[in-house]
């Protein structure tokens, strides 16, 4: 099979010395087939690499108008198919093809040295870069056009509107207001949360985070969002749905060459009872916001707490409880908010200070607490990019149907 003939553009302003480079690239042959063409100026040549599609490119130094490393700039520029540069210099110069490499140049050639060997080892190794150059540009593109179809697809997840309680409330008259802040790290995240109803008067309110980001991490979140929507229609007792998915996502992992496992909480509010029942998997505890009280404590984690989902697959998790009021509201949150580091000081954002910031901002609606909450960790981090995901979840408890009952519920007790 005969090869396709290589295009390639000759730059010089000298006829002669042009057409002695086009006649000895034309003696190649079949060790070599190239179609060249010839540009004596720097206008002349940019308007055929703009009309053309040209693979490799000769480039005299001297041109008249403008010198070789301006042309290197231009052929960036303007030339879309990104043909490779040999630079043709006249007195073998060192330093200028020092400087032609770095603007571009894949190699260089000393006119007055100039004959077929050099000349067909440079255009060989000059296409073959080239090739491959452009064979990773194309994979690269490619997986670039595919994370942002699988970031599109995440995103898509998460949930645009929320449940409302009863499901025939509207959203302002629900008995539970909910607002999510969701600042991936990379294209692809490992945080999670679902909102789902359990009954009339009875929210199911799950978050994760999974080990690290990334493409790995976006696998394990869709297991899990699988493994929850399953579950979600009998997930009545917190201790018990934490084992469940504990279980089948620990069936899940068992085969992957390295340690996976997703951090988790999961919560019960119920507006008919004025309860709270929980559990945890290795997550950091939510914040539950007591305005009535002016008091903001994480909620107690009942010991032993359960370890993070997916490590031990017969592990058991207790569950824990506290009453609600109207006016409250828990804050759920990935620990990418509260490890947020400074990158002056390198320092982390932590938790006291989450907590002394969500203390100032107790006030403000669930959606206003969360923005203000984000907003306090980019300052902190002088608006630096957050190097983990950053999940945060707030429910709003709008309206309780009876006075809560603290029988083996227990009190969120302030920190000091």
């Amino acid at each position: 099979m005969t090869p396709t003939p290589v295009s390639l553009l000759i730059v010089d302003d000298d006829p002669v010395f042009a057409q002695f480079v086009r006649q000895m690239v034309l003696s190649l042959g079949g060790d070599f087939p190239c179609l060249p063409q010839v540009a004596d100026s720097a206008e002349k040549a940019m308007e055929e690499l703009r009309r053309g599609t040209y693979e490799l490119v000769l480039l005299d130094y001297n041109l008249p108008g403008a010198n070789g490393l301006q042309m290197l700039e231009q052929i960036g520029q303007v030339a879309s198919q990104h043909p490779a540069v040999i630079m043709l210099t006249g007195s073998g110069n060192e330093t200028i093809a020092v400087e032609a490499m770095k603007r571009g140049a894949w190699d260089y050639l000393c006119k007055a040295d100039l004959d077929v060997p050099p000349l067909l080892r440079a255009l060989r190794n000059a296409l073959t870069q080239k090739q491959l150059a452009d064979q990773i540009a194309s994979y690269n593109a490619q997986m670039h056009a595919d994370l942002e179809m699988a970031r599109n697809l995440q995103q898509s997840l998460l949930p645009e509107s929320y449940p409302s309680f009863p499901h025939t409330a509207s959203a302002e008259e629900s008995d539970f207001r909910f607002a999510h802040r969701f600042c991936p790290a990379a294209e692809l995240a490992g945080d999670f949360f679902s909102v789902f109803p359990l009954a009339r008067n009875r929210a199911g309110i799950f978050i994760c985070d999974v080990m690290g980001h990334g493409v790995r991490s976006a696998l394990v979140t869709a297991m899990v969002r699988a493994l929850v929507d399953n579950a979600a229609p009998a997930a009545i007792d917190p201790g018990q749905f934490m084992a469940e998915m504990n279980r089948r996502l620990a069936g899940l992992l068992k085969s992957t060459s390295g340690p996976m496992f997703a951090t988790a909480c999961y919560l019960i509010a119920d507006s008919a009872t004025g309860r709270l029942s929980y559990a945890t998997a290795g997550h950091p505890p939510p914040l539950h916001v007591q305005r009535r009280a002016k008091v903001i404590a994480p909620l107690r984690v009942p010991s032993p707490a359960g370890p993070a989902l997916g490590l031990f697959p017969e592990a058991t998790f207790s569950m824990g409880g506290c009453s609600l009021a109207e006016g409250d509201v828990i804050l759920l949150f990935t620990d990418g908010l509260y490890e947020a580091t400074n990158p002056v000081s390198d320092e982390d954002y932590g938790r006291q200070r989450l907590l002394a910031a969500a203390r100032r901002h107790m006030h403000l609606t669930a959606s206003a607490l969360c923005d203000a909450l984000i907003a306090d960790v980019r300052t902190f981090v002088d608006n630096a990019s957050l190097a983990d995901d950053v999940c945060l979840l707030s429910i709003e408890i709008a309206r309780l149907h009876r006075p809560a009952r603290e029988s083996s519920f227990q009190k969120t007790e302030p920190i000091a």
